[in-house]
Formats: structure tokens, sequence, C-alpha cells
């Protein structure tokens, strides 16, 4: 089944698709030659679909589904696809504070600014506690690991990430072993098991009316979610008051404005507490302003 969706002013397909390093984390998969995304989603349906996503003509998206699906689910599929290109929110206020300043136009110019996430936020919280302490090559093996050995079996090398219900299924010792989650299993298998008896709900996080800062406190209320964690996943559920900075974005940081020479976390906090609301989103496009100089930048 074939068909496509309109998308909103400045926005870029590739850009929101190379945003962040999600596309790289299955079920997410960039292909690199045809320039598309493709993903397994699940609908309300219980059906399972794989859907490649392509850059269209006259400000559209080319979507492609394995399955005919009826009205309900077409619409239950736009509403994730949406969702995960974060075509629903307005950036309008972050690009007009962007043309104000000379070193940030790229980035309304390119149209860039939102950031992919995946349809639950189960998903993107369990991804963001497998990126702490670590290199990214070992985030890339917990996530694997959790779709292959956990997540639904769509064909042989398509999987879905894990429900709550699957992880909360094995032991802290299973998760250590065979997914190589580390000091961060006993966080995963709490979070999961919390989920599955329904103790908590934390997919109502994206349509919370919570001022950020008590968001924010609710976040960092699982077990396992430091102040890095929750700042970038805080910007995936749409609110960049927050920078979360580690390591790398502390270099590139000193890079780009102090020629290499270490500072604190104090002075980069004041370098963008001018931005207000969006002074997160403006970090993040400061650190990888050099992404977009490639096509492929992971």
């Amino acid at each position: 089944m074939t068909f496509t969706i309109n998308v909103p002013k400045n926005f870029s397909f590739w850009r929101t698709v190379y945003s962040h390093g999600w596309c790289a984390l299955p079920p997410f998969k960039v292909d690199k030659e045809n320039k598309s995304l493709e993903r397994i989603f699940k609908l309300a349906s219980g059906k399972h679909l794989a859907v490649v996503i392509k850059d269209g003509k006259k400000e559209k998206l080319d979507i492609f589904s394995t399955l005919k699906l009826n009205g309900n689910e077409k619409k239950d599929l736009i509403f994730q696809l949406k969702s995960c290109l974060r075509m629903q929110e307005d950036y309008s206020e972050f690009y007009k504070e962007a043309r104000e300043h000379k070193e940030y136009r790229w980035i309304p110019k390119i149209g860039a600014g939102r950031l992919l996430r995946a349809p639950t936020v189960f998903e993107d919280v369990i991804k963001m506690i497998c990126t702490t302490n670590c290199s990214w090559a070992l985030t890339e093996i917990m996530v694997s690991n959790l779709c292959k050995k956990l997540g639904f079996k769509f064909q042989d090398s398509c999987f879905m990430f894990p429900t709550p219900e699957a992880i909360a299924g094995v032991t802290e010792k299973y998760l250590r072993k065979e997914i190589r989650a580390g000091y961060r299993a006993p966080y995963i298998l709490e979070l999961s098991r919390r989920i599955a008896k329904g103790d908590i709900d934390i997919d109502k996080w994206r349509t919370s009316s919570l001022p950020t800062e008590e968001l924010f406190k609710e976040v960092r209320s699982v077990k396992g979610i430091g102040p890095y964690a929750a700042g970038n996943i805080l910007k995936l559920l749409g609110r960049y008051d927050y920078l979360a900075i580690d390591s790398w974005c502390r270099k590139k940081y000193f890079e780009i404005h102090r020629n290499g020479k270490a500072s604190t976390d104090t002075i980069i906090e004041r370098h963008y507490k001018p931005f207000g609301k969006w002074r997160g989103l403006f970090f993040w496009m400061d650190v990888t302003k050099d992404w977009h100089d490639r096509e492929f930048p992971l």
C-alpha cells in the first residue's frame, strides 16, 4: 500500500531523520541508497507492518506499507508517523528566535530542529538509559540485543522494540548477560515491571500539562534516569528547557566557543540562558551543526 502525507512548513525529512542517533538504532533503519527511513510499527488493531518513508514532491512524504490498511489503521499509522517525525509540533517561535541571531539563521533555512523519536515514550526512555555512561557502540549493541532477543520478530532480520511485558518477564541476570545492559539492568527491569503492572504510565508525559520543571522531576523520579537522561527525554517530549550536557556535548562546546579550552557546565548554561525555553534545542543545534553539512552524518 502506498500513500502520501502532507508535511508542515519548514519541515525537512532528512534533517529530522539525522537529528540525532535514534535513526541508527533498531527498529529504525536508514537506507542510504534510497534515502529512506524504515521501521516496523504495531497498530492498535494488533497488526505489525514494515513501513518505508521517503521525501516526496510538493511538501509531501511518500509512505510505503507492507500491508493494505483500512481507514482506522491508516489513521493510526499516520498519527504514529507524524509523532515520530514531530510533524504536529509548532516550531515557528523557535525559528523566529533563530532568525534573530546570525549564527543560527541556518536552522530555519534548512528546516532543522525536529528530533526524531520512537512511537512510544517507553522505547525512548529505555534507549536513553542505554546511552548513559558508555560508548555509542555499546548503546547500539544493547538496543540491538533488546530487539533481537526480546522483540517481536517480523521477518528474519526485522524485529520490533520489546514491550514492557517482554522485558518484565526476564531476570536482571538475563539483561546483564544477554543484553549486556550492565548496571542499567535493574533500572530497565524495574521500569518495565512497573509499567506492565500498571503502576506507572509514562506515555502520558507527551501530553502532560505539568510545568517543565515539575515534569523534569517526575522523569527524574524513575530509577536510572539522571539529569542528562531526563533533559534529553524532555527534548523528545517537546520541552527544551534543559541542556542535557554529557562529555561529548561538553567537548563540542569547548571546540566551538572556547577554542578547545575546557570550562564549567555553569559557563555553558549561562551561554544558552538567553534562549529561554528553547535553550536546550539551540544547544543541540550548536553541537551538531557540522552534521548538517553532510548527507549521512552517522
